[in-house]
């Protein structure tokens, strides 16, 4: 069971009216309760149907220093460096955004000439490190695109490097039917190769179609 606790686009963009800001709520998924909390300060525009949403003020790329799949270090700004980088918090046994999310994600991406394919990094940071280790991140994300990278390591650590982007997320818990559950948002970030600064979201709402649309601008560091 699941809990959507955000603004809707045609809500915000009704309360903000022309290049007015506008407080982007996150999204919980895999719990029956929580609260609204403000992501971060953005501007939109009346009348626009863009699923991504152009930050005012772009976010530093997290300084994380995490474990991936193959049980080494890697070292987030270092080896995403000038690279174009989508970055998203979630776990494994979501039952529905953050599957639904990288799913879209892997097709959006394999629509993509093969030379931008290389360049774009897919990062997935576990908010469930307990259960997330390693073997389950690389067999989960293998499924979804075998060079998406992902990432586990503290909670704590996570948690910090969420919250420097905006991202709200809570330890793993048991809800009222005693299984475990990941409250987090489930914003995707996009950071550009050009200044590696986080200046483009997408909500849970963006589909296949948008971010196939989105991601040849991604790529060269441009607005979508």
């Amino acid at each position: 069971m699941r809990t959507t606790m955000k603004m809707s686009k045609k809500t915000l963009l009704a309360a903000a009216g022309l290049a007015t800001a506008a407080a982007l709520t996150l999204t919980a998924c895999g719990s029956g309760s929580g609260s609204d909390k403000p992501v971060t300060e953005v501007s939109t525009e009346a009348g626009s149907d863009k699923a991504a949403t152009v930050l005012d003020t772009p976010f530093k790329k997290p300084d994380l220093v995490l474990t991936d799949t193959h049980g080494k270090k890697f070292d987030l700004r270092e080896r995403t460096k000038d690279k174009p980088t989508l970055i998203y918090f979630g776990y494994t046994h979501c039952p529905d955004v953050c599957p639904l999310t990288m799913s879209n994600l892997a097709v959006a991406k394999k629509a993509l000439p093969r030379s931008e394919q290389d360049k774009l990094q897919v990062v997935f940071v576990t908010t469930d490190p307990d259960r997330d280790t390693p073997a389950v991140l690389g067999k989960w994300l293998n499924a979804q695109d075998p060079d998406f990278i992902g990432l586990t390591g503290d909670f704590a650590t996570i948690q910090g490097a969420a919250r420097t982007i905006g991202i709200s997320i809570e330890p793993t818990q048991k809800d009222k039917n005693g299984k475990l559950v990941s409250m987090h948002g489930t914003q995707v970030i996009a950071f550009s190769p050009k200044t590696n600064g986080g200046y483009v979201l997408y909500g849970e709402d963006a589909t296949v179609d948008d971010y196939t649309k989105d991601l040849p601008k991604i790529v060269k560091g441009e607005k979508p």
